[in-house]
């Protein structure tokens, strides 16, 4: 006799035949390793990468350029892996733009580029240079107007975008699941009471009660997270009061009760594990609407602020671009959006086909 698969390897076979779904997933499963090993993968591992060379700004993708590394006059301490990989590592080098150099003895002579058609005869002896004193360096994605590497800022960037959703969904889940399962649960004056104050927060527009709750914590990378969560549990409180009303009302949790269990446990233990499927795909709809959130209040000025890199804070230092002569430094992190949105957007679909989700949510 055949053994019948149980609800979560059904699902998950029904997830892998949704190609969306799997392509999404791959999205996320790339952004993610990303995001951790942001400061291994860029050609600038700098914080933030904030290596600024102000006469290489604006130049478009593909654009390529000589440098002289030239030893700062402290001492740059060795990283250790873990600091690295947190918080990237100090260049112990300025780079110099040149045009063209020559080796005469101990000294080298550059021509030091300073605009275009524009440079500048300097020289250096070797003790002030480092063992390789000229690199090549190719912009993939150009730079920005301070000269700074796009593709770098775009790879640390996804940090804040995944980061933002993660701690959205975790501040909505909890409070939306706490509030929704009271008010579904106990029903009465309970219900009447958060859901008041569920209708009150709703009629609110997103944008205005994120302004207000920043101006309240103030500017800064954790207080727009936290912004953003307390203005997203809304819709899953209300989603959990559905479905606990719903659930209450079945015979294994009278069960509970006629067994003399606690309310919390009938809620945690049985009733919980039992709505899980629509909240696990209103969560992924809350991790994408919290990415664009997040990126329209960067590129309003009130979000991530400077010199940390977010994509929306992205596209409002390089917008004016779009209409010059490089689009692609503001549309660049415009696609990363598009694409991380697209694939939390596919997920969310497919686990309500997968976990075979009914209703509107």
């Amino acid at each position: 006799m055949s053994k019948e698969p149980s609800f979560q390897s059904a699902s998950w076979r029904r997830l892998r035949r949704n190609k969306g779904a799997l392509f999404g997933l791959v999205i996320i499963a790339v952004s993610i390793i990303v995001a951790v090993f942001a400061y291994f993968i860029a050609p600038d591992p700098s914080p933030f990468a904030n290596r600024i060379i102000l006469e290489i700004g604006g130049n478009k993708p593909g654009f390529k350029q000589d440098f002289l590394l030239l030893k700062k006059d402290k001492n740059v301490a060795s990283t250790s892996f873990f600091n690295r990989l947190m918080n990237g590592k100090e260049d112990p080098y300025y780079y110099v733009p040149i045009d063209s150099h020559q080796l005469i003895g101990d000294s080298v002579i550059i021509q030091k580029f300073i605009d275009e058609g524009l440079s500048e005869r300097q020289a250096f002896v070797k003790d002030q240079l480092a063992s390789s004193p000229v690199i090549n360096q190719r912009f993939i994605l150009g730079t920005d107007k301070f000269g700074r590497d796009i593709f770098s800022r775009l790879l640390i960037g996804t940090r804040v975008s995944l980061s933002v959703g993660l701690i959205t969904v975790i501040i909505s889940l909890t409070i939306g699941l706490i509030l929704g399962s009271l008010a579904g649960y106990f029903r009465g004056r309970t219900d009447d009471i958060i859901m008041w104050f569920i209708n009150v927060l709703w009629s609110i527009p997103t944008l205005l009660l994120v302004f207000a709750i920043t101006l309240a914590l103030g500017k800064g990378f954790w207080q727009i997270f936290i912004a953003i969560g307390l203005t997203m549990w809304v819709n899953v409180a209300r989603l959990v009061r559905g479905q606990v009303l719903a659930v209450r009302e079945l015979e294994y949790i009278e069960a509970t009760r006629a067994l003399g269990y606690s309310h919390m446990r009938a809620i945690v233990r049985h009733i919980w594990p039992n709505i899980m499927g629509p909240v696990m795909v209103i969560a992924a709809a809350n991790f994408a609407s919290a990415i664009v959130i997040e990126a329209g209040l960067s590129f309003l000025g009130i979000g991530v602020q400077a010199p940390q890199p977010s994509w929306g804070l992205m596209i409002k230092e390089n917008y004016n671009f779009v209409i010059t002569q490089n689009p692609m430094l503001a549309l660049a992190p415009g696609f990363a959006i598009m694409l991380l949105v697209l694939a939390f957007n596919l997920l969310g679909n497919g686990l309500r086909d997968a976990l075979n989700v009914r209703g509107k949510i």
